[in-house]
């Protein structure tokens, strides 16, 4: 842990400029250190003299608010608090955009291991219902919405296109136009299923955090994106579907799958923003051809047009 006074990075002296500013630690001894994980913002646990709890503080990446809304961000932590799957959090920085809720004892990150129990499994599928039955978000932006804003930054970036870049949009578009026409079905969704966003206790319950990229969205986009980000067979979507509806339909499989090739879509575009304005040290390039060409396999299944037809 540092004290004020300590810092050396530019992350540390952004994290002291900005719990000096904490009216009600004010006067108290003040301690830090990094929290690993995430690839947007840089984290910090702060712990506060005589105080037994601990504080998560996130200082922004630079460059994210290009496609985040920290105003929304908060209001859907404030959401899940409120139902019980997220932390307590607390508006002492919200006027800065800094995030700050409780540092949750006793539990740890996931893996994508965990998910292969299906009692874990269960457990995060009862913990999205939940998540979704709640009061519609103040902001919606499905993910239509957030693949055209990143496209358009893309552009603007003068950032990387894969060569078969205009292909992928006719694809991302014929999807579009299924989904649309079908309805869309839109509640409070999650969006950012990393495995550290998920926080398992010892009885397997599960708590979320970091709601960044909550906003109300399309119901399967939100179960599909954590398929995709746990790399569940179809099998395993499957059975997500007949736990999460009491029932398996196969129009609720397809526009899971044409989902999932939507959010690598999305990903992948995202991932080329960051590669251009984050100052983290993480390889944005890779991470976003790799995106790519996972929704290249599931769009190019010779099921896909069948797909399109039963959503």
């Amino acid at each position: 842990m540092k004290e004020l006074g300590m810092a050396r990075s530019d992350a540390e002296r952004a994290v002291e400029a900005a719990i000096v500013q904490v009216e009600p630690w004010k006067g108290r001894r003040l301690s830090y250190r990094a929290v690993s994980g995430g690839i947007s913002n840089t984290n910090f646990r702060i712990d506060v003299e005589g105080q037994d709890l601990g504080y998560f503080l996130k200082i922004p990446g630079r460059g994210t608010e290009m496609f985040i809304d920290r105003k929304a961000a908060a209001a859907a932590s404030k959401q899940a608090e409120a139902i019980g799957v997220g932390p307590r959090t607390f508006d002492y920085l919200n006027h800065l955009d800094i995030e700050i809720a409780e540092f949750i004892e006793g539990r740890r990150p996931s893996t994508h291991r965990d998910f292969a129990d299906p009692a874990i499994r269960n457990e995060a599928v009862r913990v999205y219902r939940h998540f979704h039955q709640a009061p519609a978000l103040p902001l919606t932006k499905t993910v239509f919405d957030m693949i055209e804003e990143h496209f358009t930054q893309v552009r603007e970036l003068g950032g990387y296109w894969p060569l078969d870049h205009d292909w992928l949009y006719r694809s991302y578009k014929q999807a579009r136009a299924a989904l649309e026409a079908s309805g869309l079905d839109l509640v409070a969704c999650f969006n950012d299923p990393m495995p550290g966003n998920f926080l398992i206790g010892d009885d397997k319950s599960i708590k979320l955090i970091d709601f960044e990229y909550a906003s109300n969205n399309e119901r399967l986009y939100d179960l599909a994106i954590w398929s995709g980000e746990m790399f569940f067979p179809e099998d395993i979507d499957c059975a997500i579907i007949e736990e999460y509806f009491g029932r398996y339909d196969k129009s609720q499989h397809a526009r899971l799958i044409v989902h999932k090739a939507l959010a690598d879509i999305k990903w992948s575009t995202w991932a080329m923003v960051q590669n251009r304005v984050s100052t983290l040290h993480f390889d944005f390039y890779k991470y976003g051809i790799w995106k790519h060409m996972r929704a290249r396999s599931i769009i190019h299944d010779p099921r896909w047009p069948l797909f399109l037809k039963a959503v």
